[in-house]
């Protein structure tokens, strides 16, 4: 187990363009599309219709998305989008307004530079978003930069301040810690005055995770990670697991628990099946079992996470206050994205898979 000695640190504390029928919305824009679901090989580029801004939405025109379980699952046909949204892949995107829709009201205008959490659409040259999903790109970072944070960060805000409610001084187990989540959770429990602790599994994503403020990093692949919990905690045991695996993992997060500890569970990828005690071990520690999606939430939820985040965190991402930052693993462009999906089915990549809609050498914000 690797250990940094750093501690937590607590920082938080009128002309428009607008839609009409019979306007450029008539025209198409190249997206991703899944005819059959399967392999890497089924995502197909080809020619659709634009979409139109309803009543309180934006069009984005995408300058870069980025990759996300989620979306090979959903090329798998695992996991369709909620009803009424988009069939297009994509959660997450950053680019500049390109319209706005009938009743905006939030002082967005075209040309601004802005990043969004969606329900789908993401993997195309347009998307709408209702305004209350849009942030705007912080200063200092490119397009490229921004569409790596809205659901990795957003997640990462949720399970931590939403879900877990983490407290200063907190020790915060996170599976998965070189993931796009995962380093976005490291430096969000840093921000919160909490200790981070992760698992990976190789010693390259061991460093990526104490890079950014890991106190300490445990390969799963070579030792117990409850054993390793128990030592850097002094038997206490971790406050608060963010756990991505699920059913192969219980045993060993019940045992890393603390006693009245919250376990948050927001992805399967380990398995769903449990044989075992869990009640009963879990009752022994008067265990918090929580778990949370995102991608299913209302708008009401996903606007409140937003605003809070945009309060909370976003200032520290520029500025004199900056100590916030994406991790990008590598980019791809969109007529490569099923080389994007076979490399994060490698499970090697450490931080996000990005992929740019329009090719970076023509990038003008």
């Amino acid at each position: 187990m690797h250990h940094i000695l750093h501690s937590g640190r607590s920082l938080l504390g009128n002309t428009y363009k607008t839609c009409f029928a019979g306007s450029s919305f008539a025209r198409m824009m190249q997206a991703v599309c899944v005819d059959v679901p399967g392999g890497p090989e089924n995502l197909v580029l080809r020619t659709v219709p634009k979409p139109q801004p309803k009543d309180g939405e934006v069009l984005i025109k995408v300058h870069a998305t980025a990759l996300n379980r989620a979306d090979l699952l959903q090329r798998r046909g695992l996991y369709p989008p909620p009803p009424g949204e988009s069939d297009i892949i994509g959660l997450e995107v950053a680019g500049t307004v390109d319209t706005l829709g009938p009743g905006v009201n939030r002082g967005w205008r075209p040309d601004d530079r802005v990043m969004a959490l969606l329900c789908g659409g993401g993997y195309a040259e347009y998307v709408a978003v209702p305004q209350e999903l849009l942030m705007p790109v912080p200063p200092n970072l490119s397009l490229c930069q921004a569409a790596a944070i809205p659901e990795a960060w957003l997640t990462a805000f949720q399970l931590l301040v939403f879900i877990a409610q983490v407290k200063e001084g907190e020790v915060v187990l996170a599976h998965a810690g070189a993931s796009g989540v995962g380093t976005a959770a490291v430096q969000l429990v840093r921000l919160l005055g909490a200790v981070p602790v992760v698992t990976a599994g190789s010693p390259e994503k061991l460093r990526l995770a104490e890079s950014l403020g890991a106190a300490a990093g445990i390969n799963y692949k070579e030792e117990s990670f409850a054993q390793g919990v128990h030592d850097f905690t002094g038997g206490k045991g971790a406050n608060v697991i963010l756990d991505c695996i699920g059913g192969c993992n219980w045993e060993q997060n019940v045992n890393s628990l603390a006693t009245d500890g919250r376990w948050v569970l927001y992805g399967t990828m380990g398995g769903r099946a449990v044989d075992g005690d869990l009640l009963g071990k879990l009752l022994s520690k008067r265990g918090h079992l929580l778990s949370s999606l995102l991608r299913s939430r209302s708008l009401q939820y996903k606007a409140d996470l937003v605003k809070a985040f945009s309060h909370r965190v976003l200032p520290y991402f520029s500025g004199q206050m900056a100590s916030l930052r994406p991790v990008i693993d590598n980019t791809f462009n969109l007529e490569d994205i099923a080389d994007a999906h076979r490399h994060m089915e490698t499970n090697k990549n450490m931080g996000k898979i990005v992929i740019n809609v329009i090719p970076q050498n023509q990038e003008t914000q």
